[in-house]
C-alpha cells in the first residue's frame, strides 16, 4: 500500500496515516516470536470522508496454522475513490471515481523461538501498479523476555498517466518506481505491566516519485493577482529513515495505557515528529478504546506555494503532503465480544467499531480556489494571499473477527 503519490491528484498522502493502520491490523505478524497466531478470519469496512475525497471499501482476512509450525494468510482490500479536492478543483478538472484492488499473502514458519516470515502484495488501479514482497526474522532471547526482529521488502511500481480529455491511457507515459525498505526492533518485557519496544527503518525510494497530474503554481507574469501552472519536477530518489519508541503499561484492574513518539527525517528536507497516547478499558464482554495522536511535519526543501515564476529552480513542487502542516486526531474505538464459549467450530468472535476525527493545519499551503474567483467578488484574493488551507476528516472502520 505504499505509494510515491494519490491516483489522479486525490492527495491520499493525506490518508497514509489510515493506510498503515489498516494494514497493521490485516497483515498477521506475531508481536512475538515463539507462539504463532491463532487461526483467524477478519471482515472490513472502512470509509474516509475530507477535502473533498471520499475512499471506501471492504477488507477480507483469512488465516491458518499448520502443524503449529507453519502459518499462511491471505487478504483482499479494495478502496473506490470519489474526488474533488482542492487540487483537482484548482486545476479545474471534474469529480473523478476510480478504484484500487489489492492482494496479499503470507506465510510463516516457527522453528524453536524463531520465527521467519515472508510475504507478497499485488495492488493495481487504471493508472498505478505495485508489486510488494517482504521477508523477515524475529528471535526470543533471555527467557523469552526480549524480541529482536529484523524484515526487508522490495518494491517495484510502474507509473501510467491518463489523458484527462480521452480518459484514455497515454502509451508514451511509463515510469518505474524502485523502493527497498530495511526493518530493525527490539521488543522488551520490563515488568510484569510493561512492555516497550524501538523500531529502526530506513527506506530508499528510486524513480518518478510525483504525481504525474499535480502542478505547482507560479505567479501569472500578465497579471501578479493571479497565478499559473506548470507540472511538477521532483528529485528521482529519496532515502528515508523512522525511529519509534512505543511503550504499554497494564493497570491493576485489567486496563491498560500507551504511548509513542516517532521521529521522521528525509533527504528531501523533511523533518516530521508523531506524538501518541492511548488507554484501554475491558467491561464484561466489552472492551473500550480512546486515543490521541499529534503530527508535525516541516517542509521539503524544494516545496513552495508560490513560485515566483516558472523553471525557478531544478525541483518544484506544491504537493500539500510536502508542506508545513500539523494534524491532530482523536479516536474512540469499542468492541464487543461474542461467542464467549465458542460454537462449533468457532472459538470466539469480536464486532469492532471505530471512529476518528482529524484536523489538518496547513502553515504555508493556501487555498488557491479564492484567487480564482473573479476579482470584482469580495471574496477574491490575490495568489499569494489567500487563507491558510484547513480541513477536517471523517474515518469510520468497522471489522468482524473471528478465531476457529
Amino acid at each position: 500500500m505504499k505509494r510515491a503519490w494519490g491516483s489522479r491528484l486525490a492527495g491520499r498522502a493525506s490518508t497514509g496515516w489510515l493506510a498503515l493502520a489498516l494494514a497493521l491490523l490485516f497483515v498477521p505478524l506475531a508481536s512475538f516470536a515463539g507462539v504463532l497466531a491463532d487461526d483467524r478470519a477478519d471482515a472490513l469496512y472502512h470509509r474516509y470522508e475530507g477535502g473533498g475525497v471520499t475512499i471506501h471499501g471492504p477488507s477480507v482476512l483469512v488465516r491458518k496454522k499448520i502443524a503449529e509450525k507453519y502459518a499462511i494468510s491471505a487478504n483482499y482490500y479494495m478502496d473506490m475513490v470519489t474526488s474533488a479536492s482542492i487540487d483537482v478543483e484548482v486545476s479545474g478538472a471534474s469529480e473523478y471515481k476510480e478504484e484500487r484492488d489489492q492482494y496479499s499473502v503470507g506465510l510463516e514458519y516457527l522453528r524453536g523461538k524463531t520465527t521467519y516470515n515472508a510475504g507478497y502484495t499485488n495492488s493495481k488501479e487504471n493508472d498505478y501498479q505495485a508489486e510488494t514482497t517482504s521477508f523477515g526474522i524475529s528471535q526470543d532471547l533471555f527467557g523469552d523476555l526480549t524480541t529482536i526482529s529484523m524484515g526487508f521488502s522490495r518494491g517495484k511500481d510502474v507509473v501510467r498517466r491518463r489523458d484527462t480529455t480521452t480518459d484514455q491511457i497515454d502509451p508514451t507515459f511509463k515510469e518505474p518506481i524502485d523502493r527497498w525498505s530495511y526493518r530493525v526492533g527490539v521488543s522488551q518485557i520490563l515488568t510484569k505491566s510493561i512492555i516497550s519496544s524501538l523500531q529502526l527503518e530506513v527506506i530508499t525510494d528510486e524513480g518518478f516519485l510525483n504525481n504525474p497530474y499535480r502542478s505547482y503554481r507560479f505567479v501569472n507574469p500578465s497579471d501578479d493577482r493571479l497565478f499559473a501552472l506548470a507540472r511538477e519536477i521532483y528529485p528521482r530518489t529519496r532515502t528515508s529513515n523512522a525511529v519509534a519508541f512505543n511503550a504499554r503499561y497494564f493497570l491493576p484492574y485489567r486496563a491498560a495505557v500507551h504511548g509513542g513518539y516517532r521521529f521522521f527525517t528525509d533527504t528531501w528536507g523533511i523533518n516530521a515528529n508523531t506524538f501518541e497516547a492511548g488507554y484501554t478499558h475491558p467491561w464484561r464482554q466489552w472492551t473500550f478504546d480512546v486515543g490521541y495522536r499529534y503530527y508535525s511535519q516541516g517542509n521539503a526543501d524544494f516545496y513552495r506555494d508560490l513560485f515566483s515564476r516558472a523553471n525557478q529552480q531544478n525541483f518544484l513542487a506544491r504537493d500539500k503532503e510536502l508542506s508545513t502542516f500539523v494534524s491532530q486526531a482523536l479516536s474512540v474505538g469499542a468492541t464487543y465480544e461474542f461467542l464467549p464459549n465458542g460454537w462449533r467450530f468457532i472459538k470466539k468472535g469480536t464486532v469492532n467499531l471505530r471512529y476518528d476525527r482529524i484536523e489538518f493545519e496547513y502553515d504555508d499551503f493556501r487555498d488557491a480556489r479564492f484567487s480564482l474567483l473573479p476579482a470584482s467578488d469580495p471574496n477574491f484574493r490575490a495568489a499569494g494571499t489567500e487563507p491558510l488551507y484547513t480541513f477536517g476528516a471523517n474515518v469510520i472502520q468497522a471489522f468482524v473477527s473471528v478465531w476457529f
